[in-house]
C-alpha cells in the first residue's frame, strides 16, 4: 500500500466506528405503530479499494467521480423513480468542479433530493489539522492559519455554495463523511455550526453493531444483532434543536470492503432489517455508495430488493427522503 502509513489511511474509518470515551448514545424511542418510512440514500464519493483493492488515491480526491460511478448513480435513480420512489443523494462540493455535472442535474430534475456531504469529505469531529482530511495533510498550506473548526465550517459552507451555484438547488440536509456511534451527541459545537449554516437536520449517527472477520459470511447471530441495532437508527432531536436522522446498518462499505461478505449475505441483512422496520412502523435508511456497489452489486439487487419489500408492504411502508424521516423525530 504505497504512499503513507496504514494507520493514517484509516482515520475516517476510525471516525466512523468510534465515539468519544464515556459518551453513551441515547436510544430514541420507537415511533408509534404506523407506516414505515424507508429511504435509499447514496453518498456520491469515490471509495478507497474500489474498483480494485490496491486503490487508495481516492482518499485525496473523493469528489473526483469516475464515469462508472456516475452511470450507476443515474441508473439507480431511474430504477427507483420507476418504482414511485426517490433516492436521497449526498454530494461533495468538489464534484461540482468537474466539467460535466449534467448527469447530476438530471437526477435533481427527476425529483431526487441532493444533500451536502462537505466539499472535501472532511471529518467534522476533527480537532487537529492532520485529522481533517488526507488532502490537507498532504497540502497543509491550503488550511494554514485556520483552526480545525474554521476549516470544517468553511468546507461545509463551500459545498453548500457549490450545489447552489452549479446545480441551482438548495441542499437537502447534511450528512457527515463517516458515521459516529453517538452521532454528534458529544459535539454541541458542531451541532450549532450546522444550525448556523441553515441546516435543520443531520445524518451523522451510525449505530454500533457486530460484524465478522474479513471473508467470513455472517451467521444468524450477527444478522439478528444488526436487526436489533435498527432501534438505535431512529430519528431524534439533540438539545440544540438539531434533528438527527441516523444511517441504518449495515452499510455497503461495512459489509463488502471491511467484512468482505458475499452479496447474498448483504441482501439477507437488508431483507431482515427492512422487514423489521415495516413490522414496527419504523424508519430505515439504506447507506450505499455507487463507487462500491457498481463492483459488488452491478445488477442493483440491493436497491431492487428494498423497492420490492416496500411494494409488498403496500400501505404499511413508503419510500421517502430523509427530510420526511426528520419530520417524524419526536419533540
Amino acid at each position: 500500500m504505497p504512499g503513507r502509513p496504514l494507520d493514517r489511511r484509516r482515520f475516517l474509518t476510525s471516525a466512523a466506528v468510534l465515539c468519544a470515551p464515556g459518551v453513551l448514545a441515547r436510544t430514541p424511542p420507537l415511533p408509534e405503530q404506523g407506516k414505515a418510512l424507508i429511504t435509499i440514500s447514496l453518498d456520491l464519493e469515490m471509495s478507497r479499494q474500489y474498483p480494485t483493492r490496491d486503490q487508495f488515491h481516492w482518499d485525496y480526491e473523493k469528489g473526483n467521480l469516475d464515469a462508472d460511478t456516475k452511470r450507476y448513480a443515474a441508473e439507480a435513480a431511474r430504477r427507483v423513480s420507476s418504482r414511485g420512489g426517490r433516492i436521497h443523494f449526498f454530494a461533495l462540493g468538489r464534484t461540482m468542479e468537474q466539467e460535466d455535472v449534467g448527469w447530476l442535474a438530471e437526477i435533481a430534475e427527476a425529483g431526487h433530493p441532493i444533500g451536502n456531504h462537505s466539499y472535501d469529505h472532511v471529518n467534522v469531529l476533527a480537532t487537529d489539522p492532520g485529522s481533517i482530511q488526507f488532502r490537507f495533510e498532504r497540502a497543509p498550506w491550503l488550511i494554514e492559519g485556520k483552526s480545525p473548526s474554521e476549516v470544517i465550517a468553511e468546507n461545509v459552507r463551500l459545498a453548500d455554495r457549490a450545489l447552489r451555484v452549479r446545480l441551482g438547488i438548495e441542499p437537502a440536509g447534511f450528512r457527515t463523511p463517516g458515521g459516529f456511534h453517538s452521532g454528534l451527541a458529544d459535539r454541541p459545537d458542531v451541532q450549532r455550526m450546522l444550525l448556523d449554516l441553515g441546516y435543520r437536520w443531520v445524518s451523522s449517527k451510525y449505530p454500533r453493531h457486530p460484524s465478522t472477520e474479513p471473508g467470513t459470511p455472517p451467521g444468524d447471530d450477527v444478522l439478528d444483532a444488526i436487526v436489533t441495532a435498527q432501534a438505535e437508527a431512529q430519528p431524534y432531536v439533540y438539545p440544540t434543536g438539531l434533528v438527527e436522522v441516523p444511517m441504518s446498518p449495515i452499510s455497503d462499505v461495512g459489509a463488502f470492503r471491511t467484512s468482505r461478505w458475499p452479496l447474498d449475505a448483504f441482501l439477507e441483512s437488508i431483507r431482515r432489517c427492512v422487514s423489521w422496520a415495516i413490522d414496527h412502523g419504523a424508519a430505515f435508511d439504506f447507506l450505499g455508495h455507487p463507487s462500491c456497489l457498481l463492483v459488488e452489486d452491478p445488477e442493483f439487487r440491493a436497491i431492487e430488493l428494498i423497492c420490492d419489500l416496500v411494494s409488498r408492504a403496500m400501505d404499511r411502508a413508503e419510500l421517502v427522503d430523509l427530510g420526511t424521516i426528520a419530520a417524524r423525530a419526536p419533540g
